[in-house]
């Protein structure tokens, strides 16, 4: 078992994104989302990305905190 914490430059090497902070705050300003949209519905997710967002947050996986988070970011 995972017991490390995540954050979010972990979440993003997770997504196979680059997780530099020069990235990350890159990825952020391109990229927003309506009120209505769940962060997993986003466009520019791939099919694997889309389902590991999706699995994390019916489990309440220990990435559900910091993919809230980059949820909270994007709006």
């Amino acid at each position: 078992m995972d017991t490390s914490r995540h954050t979010m430059s972990t979440l993003f090497a997770q997504l196979g994104l680059d997780n530099d902070p020069k990235s990350i705050d890159g990825f952020v300003k391109q990229h927003r989302l309506p009120d209505e949209m769940l962060l997993s519905q986003a466009p520019f997710w791939n099919e694997g990305q889309r389902h590991f967002i999706e699995e994390s947050l019916r489990e309440d996986a220990d990435w559900s905190e910091v993919i809230d988070e980059l949820d909270a970011m994007l709006r």
